[in-house]
């Protein structure tokens, strides 16, 4: 697997995290979160998409998407919820909540993580450190595209596992203690740890990917996709050309072609475009670059190359998507489906 490919779509997708809540419940209870566009206004505003997930720190519970059957976590155990999906975390299978909101108000009040006590009187007790990541989704989220909807990590007995497997136990292990003592700083250790634990959970991911898979996280860890994507990531601004890819990689066209395809979904020169409008939107979005600049930076020989490359695949004209992001606000619908059905990634 090429992490330094996932290291910069992270980096690329200003991927940003925070720890909000700290849970301590016993039995019955349940807690039931609406879609994260509906909590993103109060916890992450101006972030495009947020991504949910729990950490068990203590006892143990259910979780699982509306409509679906739900996972039996312990403790040490990890639950994701990458698309933001609707979802329930409970002391028994099948419970209901009503969802709320009031809780995410507290946010912008209260010194973070916010404790939520839930007494239903029992003896059983968990406790849980709930957290948000947001990124970029548009123009071009490749890691976003291949994830599931729910990601659960079962804690590791100590001494099994692969190697490096301690390393999320002791990410869980310093959230908990930040999130008990609130010593200063904390909301920021808060907010790197959450960036950890989720990088964490998706290798562990991709570690647990059936041989046969075939999505752009197993074409990371296919030697030969994985070093193609390592090339265009590494020089996203090269005149690239399949022939000159299948050279690199040492493969013939019709081979990097198909294999390519098979695990990305996509030909290798139209995942480049791709990657390239996202770096483009990064620069639009975060620095003060003008246009012909960030045409250099990402391929484009002048700026009316960018503009005409990122009009047909983002559906608006750069400096528009700019305004738009600057201003709050999101690309035009239309724009957004379009990008969402280039990138095979299912608009909000």
């Amino acid at each position: 697997m090429s992490t330094d490919t996932l290291s910069e779509v992270l980096r690329a997708v200003r991927l940003s995290g925070a720890v909000f809540f700290a849970v301590d419940a016993s039995a019955p209870w349940v807690a039931e979160t609406p879609h994260a566009s509906e909590l993103r206004p109060y916890l992450m505003p101006g972030v495009e998409h947020v991504i949910d997930y729990h950490v068990i720190t203590a006892g143990s519970c259910w979780g699982g998407l509306i409509g679906e059957e739900p996972v039996r976590l312990g403790t040490g155990d990890v639950i994701a919820f990458p698309h933001g999906d609707a979802h329930v975390i409970s002391s028994a299978p099948g419970m209901r909540g009503v969802p709320s909101r009031d809780a995410a108000l507290k946010v912008a009040t209260s010194r973070l993580p916010v404790v939520i006590e839930q007494n239903g009187g029992g003896p059983e007790r968990a406790r849980l450190i709930c957290g948000f990541l947001g990124c970029d989704m548009r123009p071009f989220n490749p890691l976003l595209a291949t994830l599931p909807r729910m990601i659960h990590v079962p804690h590791l007995v100590s001494g099994q596992g692969a190697p490096g497997d301690g390393a999320l136990e002791h990410l869980i292990q310093v959230a908990l203690v930040e999130s008990s003592a609130k010593r200063a700083g904390g909301e920021v250790m808060l907010a790197r740890l959450s960036e950890l634990l989720f990088v964490e959970v998706v290798r562990r991911y991709v570690a647990n990917l059936p041989s046969e898979s075939a999505s752009w996280l197993a074409g990371l860890r296919d030697e030969s996709i994985g070093r193609a994507l390592g090339k265009l990531h590494d020089r996203p601004a090269h005149a690239w050309s399949l022939e000159d890819l299948a050279r690199e990689v040492g493969m013939s066209r019709s081979v990097l072609a198909e294999r390519f395809n098979h695990f990305v979904g996509a030909p290798p020169m139209q995942y480049l475009a791709q990657w390239r409008m996202q770096l483009a939107a990064n620069l639009l979005a975060s620095t003060t670059m003008g246009l012909a600049e960030i045409a250099d930076k990402v391929g484009y020989g002048s700026e009316s190359a960018l503009s005409r490359a990122y009009k047909r695949w983002v559906g608006v004209a750069p400096a528009e998507w700019r305004r738009n992001k600057q201003g709050g606000a999101s690309p035009v619908p239309g724009a957004i489906a379009a990008t969402a059905a280039a990138a095979s990634i299912t608009p909000e």
